[in-house]
C-alpha cells in the first residue's frame, strides 16, 4: 500500500493512531541515541558517533538538497578547557550513501583531522616559554594568530568501495584548497565576543566530484541536538508512566556536540529512479597503536604512534538500534559491523527483548506477542512499503529517506514524524526536531499493528496489546530549539557567558 496515495492512507491512519493513543496516556523512556552505547566506544570518546540525522532541507530554496549531519564526541561540557575538544587526528569519520538498496555504500564522504599546535612563546626571565592554553588572545576570523592550536580537515568523496573505490577531493568553492579550517569551540565571551559569527565564517560552499551544482559544509561545534531525561532512563526508567509529554527536564540542555555537516544536491546521491537512498556514519581507528615511552630529557614527541589498517569502531544509521535493540553481549560487534552484514543481529529486531523489559517495569504496557516482528523488519531494515523502502530492498540497519517527498519547513514540522502524520519525518530519515525516543518506543511496542495494515507489517492490533498507548519520555522537544538554515544545530554554548 502506498503511504502517500491510497485512500484514506496510512499516512491518515497514523494521524487517528496517534489520537488514541495520546488519550490512554501511558509513558516510557528508552535510552539516549549513541551517547556511549557500546561498552568499547566508552574508551574511545573522540570516535563515539552520538546521531546521524539525514533530510531533505527544509531552509527556503534548498529543497533540492539533501542534508546530512554526523555528531561525535557527547556530553560537551561548555567550560571543557583548557584543551576543549578536538577530533581525533588519527580517525577516520565517514558518512556513507547506499543508492541502489544493496546495503553497500555507494557514495562515502571522508573526513580527516589534523591538529597543528603553533608553539606561542612569551618572554619570560629572558627565555621564550610555549604558553599553556590553545589561545593567548581573543579570537576572530580564520586561523588567527591568537590561536595557538590551529585544526583543520580535508574531505574526500569514494565511489564504490570505502577502501578500494574511486576517490576525489572535495574542494573549497572559493579558491579550490583542498584543506579546511575548523572553529575552535566555543570556550567563552571573552575569548570569541561573538561566536555565531565566528563559527559562521566555517560555513563552506565546496566542490563535489561529479556534481554540477555546489554543496555546503561546516564542521564544529554545535548544542547537543538530542533531547531526553538522560539521568532517570538509566535507572531502571525512573520516571512517572503515566506523566505528561512536558514533565521532564531534558538532560543535555547544557550539553555541546561536535558537528560533521554536508548539504548535497539530491541528484548526486541517488541513482537512475530510484528516489529512496540509505546513509550511515561510522567512525574508524588503526589497528596498531604504541605508546611512546618516556625518555628523561628527550625531544617532545606524540604520545602514541598509530599504524595498520582501519578498524570501524563506531557506527550509526537508525537512532537507537545499538542502545535498545541489540543485546549488550554484541554492542561492539554491531559498532564494527557493516549493514550488508545484519543477518547476524535479526534476532534482535525479529524478537526484541526491549519490550519485554518495558513490560517487566511497567506490567500495563504489554509487550507484543507475534513473532517474528514483521512490523520492525519493515521499520528498521527494510524500509516502509510506499514510504522509503528502495526498490531493492536488501533487509539491513541504516536511515533511509525517500528524496521525493517534499520537505515541511521548520514551524510546521510535526515532532512525531510519520507517526504525526508528517511523512518528511522519521522514520523517512531524520530531522534535529523529530521526537525519535518517542517514536521509536511507540513503534517498538507495536504501534505499527495497530493501524489494520496487516499486509504491509504483518500484525493486527491484537498481537500488539499496548500497541495504543502513548509511550513519551517527558520531553516533548530540545527547549533551545534549531535553526531553519543549514546547518541547523543551534550554535554551542560557551564555557564562559
Amino acid at each position: 500500500m502506498n503511504i502517500l496515495s491510497k485512500g484514506p492512507g496510512l499516512a491518515a491512519k497514523l494521524v487517528l493512531a496517534c489520537s488514541a493513543v495520546a488519550a490512554t496516556g501511558l509513558a516510557t523512556q528508552v535510552a539516549a541515541s549513541s551517547h556511549a552505547e557500546a561498552p568499547y566506544i566508552t574508551r574511545q570518546p573522540k570516535v563515539d558517533g552520538t546521531d546521524f540525522y539525514m533530510f531533505r532541507s527544509y531552509e527556503t530554496g534548498r529543497s533540492a538538497f539533501v542534508t546530512m549531519i554526523a555528531n561525535y564526541l557527547p556530553r560537551q561540557a561548555p567550560a571543557g578547557g583548557p584543551n576543549f575538544y578536538m577530533l581525533d587526528p588519527d580517525a577516520l569519520y565517514e558518512i556513507h550513501i547506499d543508492n541502489n538498496g544493496d546495503a553497500k555504500e555507494d557514495v562515502t564522504f571522508q573526513f580527516r583531522f589534523t591538529s597543528t599546535n603553533k608553539d606561542t612563546t612569551l618572554p619570560v626571565g629572558g627565555k621564550n616559554i610555549s604558553i599553556p592554553l590553545i589561545q593567548s588572545g581573543a579570537v576572530s576570523g580564520v586561523n588567527p594568530g591568537a590561536l595557538n592550536v590551529r585544526e583543520t580537515f580535508t574531505v574526500q568523496m569514494v565511489t564504490g568501495n570505502r577502501r578500494s573505490g574511486t576517490r576525489t577531493d572535495v574542494t573549497n568553492a572559493s579558491g579550490g584548497l583542498t584543506t579546511f579550517d575548523k572553529p575552535v569551540d566555543n570556550i567563552g565571551s571573552k575569548t570569541i565576543a561573538n561566536y555565531a559569527a565566528y563559527a559562521a565564517q566555517h560555513m563552506y560552499n565546496i566542490n563535489i566530484p561529479g556534481c554540477a551544482t555546489a554543496g555546503k559544509m561546516f564542521v564544529g561545534q554545535r548544542k547537543d541536538p538530542f533531547f531526553l531525561a538522560l539521568g532517570k532512563i538509566f535507572d531502571l526508567i525512573n520516571t512517572n508512566p503515566l506523566g505528561s509529554e512536558t514533565g521532564e527536564v531534558d538532560t543535555l540542555a547544557g550539553l555541546n556536540v561536535t558537528t560533521i555537516a554536508l548539504e548535497v544536491p539530491i541528484a548526486c546521491l541517488t541513482a537512475g529512479s530510484d528516489p529512496v537512498i540509505g546513509g550511515w556514519t561510522t567512525a574508524s581507528l588503526r589497528q596498531g597503536r604504541v605508546l611512546n615511552p618516556f625518555i628523561p630529557g628527550g625531544a617532545s614527541k606524540a604520545a602514541s604512534k598509530e599504524g595498520g589498517g582501519w578498524t570501524q569502531v563506531s557506527r550509526l544509521g537508525m537512532p537507537l538500534v545499538n542502545e535498545v535493540v541489540i543485546g549488550l553481549k554484541d554492542k561492539d560487534r554491531f559498532n564494527h559491523s557493516k549493514p550488508e552484514n545484519d543477518g547476524q543481529f535479526a534476532d534482535y529486531v525479529t524478537n526484541p527483548s526491549f519490550p519485554a523489559l518495558v513490560q517487566l517495569l511497567f506490567p500495563a504496557a504489554a509487550a507484543p506477542t507475534k513473532f517474528p516482528r514483521t512490523d520492525l523488519v519493515a521499520a528498521f531494515l527494510t524500509g516502509i512499503s510506499g514510504l522509503n523502502q528502495p526498490v531493492k530492498a536488501t533487509a539491513s540497519e541504516m536511515l533511509r529517506l525517500n528524496t521525493s517527498i517534499a520537505p515541511v519547513a521548520a514551524g510546521s514540522q510535526n515532532r512525531l514524524g510519520v507517526l504525526g502524520g508528517d511523512a518528511a519525518g522519521f522514520p523517512n530519515g531524520r530531522r534535529p526536531a523529530d521526537d525519535i525516543v518517542d517514536a521509536t518506543v511507540r513503534v517498538a511496542m507495536g504501534v505499527l499493528c495497530t493501524l489494520n495494515q496487516a499486509t504491509v507489517y504483518g500484525c493486527v492490533a491484537a498481537d500488539a496489546p499496548a500497541g495504543a498507548l502513548a509511550f513519551t519520555d517527558g520531553v516533548a522537544t530540545n527547549p533551545v530549539g534549531f535553526d531553519a538554515t543549514f546547518p541547523y544545530l543551534k550554535t554551542p554554548l560557551p564555557g564562559s557567558p
